[in-house]
């Protein structure tokens, strides 16, 4: 039975700021009292007590007996239903869970009506453009024997062996543990056994990455450790971390180094054999029908990139003034999910996600304006994900990474990461159904990088 009707009950909705409303509920005394009443005989129904059988309790010693959490429980119901209704008959889109008001005064008695206050973030209200507006150029990939000569040096590194060293040199590994915690504070953000770091080469400018933190004068904090050294790194939290107690704190870094490694690549003629190759010329032909399949899927990319600027560049709207620690893990995971896509390396995958912590509150707030545009677009569009085509995008990110395809589902459904592959589906369907409406010109790839550099410097 619902705890109050259509006719009983009052509700308010307010704009409090951007994307963001209070809903007053106010439920008569009657509602308040049939609720309480329903749920006396619910816990009646099935109270155990001495001398009674079950189910056989009088209604008022259960009263008296549970009173308080009867009527808690009774408030939670109220609550619920009557915030249900509200969100449904006023069309909220809501984003996260609803938060108690700070003068919200709802304790149930009875006879008494009783004013429930929460607060809540929505989405977004705009227009989308004209799709037939945008355009997009289409760059025509094209695959050279450096970028073979690249991946197969890439393949012998991956393949190669570990070497133990006495003291770390650039580019060396170090493995041990790792501990990150927020200044003055005892218990560890992160204590992990088995932590890898990697001393910063001289490409890196001295940045370097520990924890998952980006610490830009990372070689003059690390120096050259040895085996059984300690090393301690002070960092500032990144503004886009998922934990929201490492945002913007100041970070003390321990690492116990166990051991230091050097990689040692592989020969080319034992990836030839390993792989079951004929020779050096058909591993090499391999490779580059990988990355033809790779460059279809970076032109794709290419392209729902521009789209998706053009559809940010066209539309303003307010976003919700706190991003919450649950949408900067989407965030992250949405990129992570991308880059597997595309076949990047794990240790690539995990040097971009350190960067995208540190990254601008100003591209943070794009790319959730950007998550806001595509829903309403895929929504307005119809665009629906299927079964085959989740299946699909895991054996392709299974092929990537080399693993089964049932290991990888397997592991994405127990990491509740299976939601993100079809909503990355979503995405990349509603893109493509823009791009297909946009007007398109084929360019040179070198030509495409001038231009989107070009674009760039503008910006």
């Amino acid at each position: 039975m619902a705890a109050a009707t259509a006719t009983q009950e009052q509700i308010r909705i307010e704009d409090i700021g951007p994307c963001r409303k209070r809903i007053t509920i106010e439920l008569p005394a009657s509602a308040v009292d049939e609720q309480i009443g329903n749920s006396i005989d619910l816990v009646a129904s099935e109270a155990t007590l001495p001398g009674f059988r079950p189910g056989r309790v009088p209604r008022k010693l259960v009263e008296k007996k549970f009173g308080a959490a009867i009527r808690h429980e009774a408030r939670n119901q109220l609550l619920s239903s009557a915030y249900s209704k509200a969100v449904e008959d006023n069309n909220l889109r809501v984003i996260g869970d609803p938060e108690r008001a700070n003068d919200s005064d709802d304790e149930i008695k009875d006879g008494k009506a009783v004013t429930f206050k929460v607060e809540v973030d929505v989405a977004p209200e705009f227009d989308l453009p004209t799709f037939a507006n945008i355009e997009v150029m289409k760059p025509l990939y094209e695959v050279t024997s450096e970028q073979v000569d690249e991946q197969v040096d890439r393949a012998c590194r991956n393949e190669g062996e570990l070497e133990p060293h006495d003291v770390a040199e650039a580019g060396d590994y170090c493995i041990g543990h790792g501990k990150l915690t927020v200044k003055g504070e005892s218990e560890p953000v992160h204590d992990l056994e088995g932590a890898v770091i990697q001393i910063p080469e001289a490409k890196d400018d001295g940045k370097g990455r520990i924890l998952g933190v980006v610490v830009d004068d990372f070689s003059k904090q690390v120096g050259s450790p040895k085996p059984g050294d300690t090393i301690k790194v002070k960092a500032k939290g990144p503004e886009h971390h998922e934990r929201e107690a490492v945002r913007g704190a100041d970070l003390e870094i321990t690492f116990d180094v166990e051991q230091v490694q050097r990689i040692i690549p592989a020969k080319l003629e034992s990836l030839v054999e390993k792989y079951g190759f004929a020779d050096a010329d058909q591993l090499r032909q391999s490779v580059q029908e990988q990355l033809e399949r790779r460059m279809q899927i970076d032109q794709a990319s290419a392209m729902r990139s521009q789209a998706a600027e053009a559809l940010l560049d066209s539309i303003e709207f307010e976003l919700p003034e706190r991003l919450t620690a649950s949408q900067a893990e989407r965030r992250l995971a949405r990129q992570r999910m991308e880059m597997e896509y595309r076949g990047d390396d794990p240790q690539t995958i995990e040097n971009a996600i350190a960067d995208a912590r540190s990254s601008s509150q100003e591209l943070a707030q794009r790319e959730l304006k950007l998550f806001f545009i595509l829903a309403k677009a895929a929504e307005d569009m119809k665009v629906q994900v299927t079964e085959d085509e989740v299946n699909g995008q895991i054996m392709q990110i299974a092929h990537q990474q080399q693993v089964r395809p049932d290991k990888l589902r397997a592991d994405l459904i127990r990491t509740n990461r299976i939601q993100m592959v079809m909503q990355q589906i979503r995405e990349h369907k509603t893109l493509d159904a823009v791009v297909a409406k946009a007007k398109t010109t084929e360019v040179s790839a070198d030509d495409f990088r001038a231009k989107m550099e070009a674009r760039a410097a503008k910006k």
